[in-house]
Formats: C-alpha cells, structure tokens, sequence
C-alpha cells in the first residue's frame, strides 16, 4: 500500500546464501532512489532474533515511486524492490470513516487497504465526471490567434496564472480573462486573441459534490472491495446494484451498472477527460 508523504518506511530483506537459506552477510547496504533522482543511504542493521534478515528505516520527503536496492557481501547477493509514497493530499472522494462504515468493517486492520481503494474509486468516478475534489492543475497550451482556450478539466473553479513557456512570464494578467466553468472555455475579456505557448494554471473540481456522485463512489468502492475478495463469496446484491453486464472502455469491469445510472447526470460529453 502508499506510504504517507513524511511518514517512516522500515525496509526489510534477506541476504541468502547461493543455497538459499538466511545468513549473516559480512556487510550490508541499501540505496533509495527517490523520483527525482537523488538517493538515499539509511544504515542497515541486522535482526538480531532472525539471523540474515536486514531492515532500514527512511524518513519519505518526495512521494512518487522509489526503488530500494539492498546489496550484501560475504557472500555476495541482492535485492531490489519498491514502494510508493502517495502525495500530500491524496484525492479522496469518502472519508476513511465513510468507507468504513459503508463496507461494514469493525476492525481497523485493513484502513490502509481501504484507503488505497478510496483513492482508486475517487480516480475511477473522475473518469466519468471530471475533478470531484478542487485541486490545482497545470496545462500546456499551443494556440495561434485563438478566441478562447478550452481548458481539459471542469468544473473550472479559478485561473491562477497564464505564463509564456518559453519566457517563465505571465503571457496574460488573469484579470484581464474570464473563464466559463462548465466548458473551461478561456477568453479575454476585450475580445482579442490569445496567442503562444502557454502554461496555465488553474483550480477545478466541486466545492460540493452531489448525493448521486458520492452514492455512486460508495457502489464502486464496495465493487472493488468485494471483487477482490472473490473467495468471501458473491459480491451482495450482484443481481442489482453491483452487476456489470459490459466493460467499460480503459476501465474493463470495474463500474456497476447502478454506479454508472447515478452517474448520468453529471457525465462528461464525449472527448471528455
């Protein structure tokens, strides 16, 4: 599962002889490779109750995808792995609480798989509908004396900055514009035209989000909760609110026909995110 963003993640592997059994190496070292490039070197120490098994603790401050390399010597081995730190504000369209309870869960054993398909449901609902949950977006922009920029995600909340790529300058001061929310269509307020390659920077997603919307995450949520604890038995309700009777294009069979009707209204039109 992701780690938190500044979390502590705690390694651990095992230096095995050509054999394959446990053994104390002469020494031991693991590299982090963070996304951005850099990497890290924790110490690593050996479990004193388990003979060959090493860990290592790294304070996370990138999320992103890292790889963990653990090299030994005496005798030599390696191994290489990954893990995940999720941004600092992961998109969460139900709360832990929320999720909890909708899956009947008592236990708070499973909160971190839980909240992995949160985040997964959240993705999978903005499919259909764009951003649920107002965040900050950054797009690149080619035009050539156009009257408007459409901009790829709506409902738009705000333009925070139109810069030059090429000169790192505000192209556009963002008074001078006006942005229709529903379509992310991006004019200038004395009707000329927009020119350049651009860099802009916007706000979008729903301050509010509808019952049909957060009912429909719910369905999904208990979809995928459910679908892949095939040997608990059938998904309830299968016959109704948790069938799906086709794939859907880039998603396969991960939406119930109910969460798609709920869905409805707020569908983007075709062409959409």
């Amino acid at each position: 599962m992701p780690v938190d963003l500044g979390a502590t993640v705690r390694l651990t592997a095992e230096c095995r002889d050509p054999g394959g059994l446990p053994v104390t190496a002469a020494s031991a070292a693991v590299t982090i490779t963070l996304p951005d490039g850099t990497a890290a070197t924790p110490p690593a120490a050996e479990d004193p109750a388990a003979p060959g098994t090493y860990h290592a603790d790294h304070v996370t401050t990138l999320s992103g995808r890292h790889t963990v390399r653990w090299t030994w010597t005496g005798p030599a081995s390696s191994y290489t792995d990954v893990f995940d730190v999720q941004e600092e504000t992961p998109p969460a369209i139900l709360s832990l609480a929320d999720a909890r309870q909708h899956l009947n869960l008592n236990s708070h054993k499973d909160d971190g798989e839980v909240r992995f398909w949160i985040t997964a449901t959240t993705r999978a609902v903005e499919h259909f509908v764009g951003p649920v949950l107002v965040r900050e977006f950054t797009e690149r922009h080619t035009v050539r004396n156009a009257a408007a920029v459409v901009l790829r995600r709506t409902p738009v909340v705000a333009v925070t900055a139109v810069d030059s790529v090429l000169s790192g300058t505000a192209a556009y001061p963002v008074d001078a514009l006006d942005i229709d929310p529903d379509t992310g269509e991006l004019v200038r307020l004395d009707g000329g035209w927009i020119s350049g390659r651009l860099l802009i920077t916007y706000r979008a997603g729903r301050a509010v989000i509808a019952e049909n919307i957060l009912g429909a995450a719910r369905i999904i949520l208990q979809h995928l909760w459910e679908t892949q604890r095939a040997s608990r038995g059938a998904v309830p309700g299968s016959s109704q609110d948790y069938a799906v009777t086709e794939p859907i294009p880039g998603l396969g069979y991960a939406i119930p026909n109910r969460a798609l009707q709920l869905l409805e209204p707020d569908r983007l039109p075709p062409g959409g995110e």
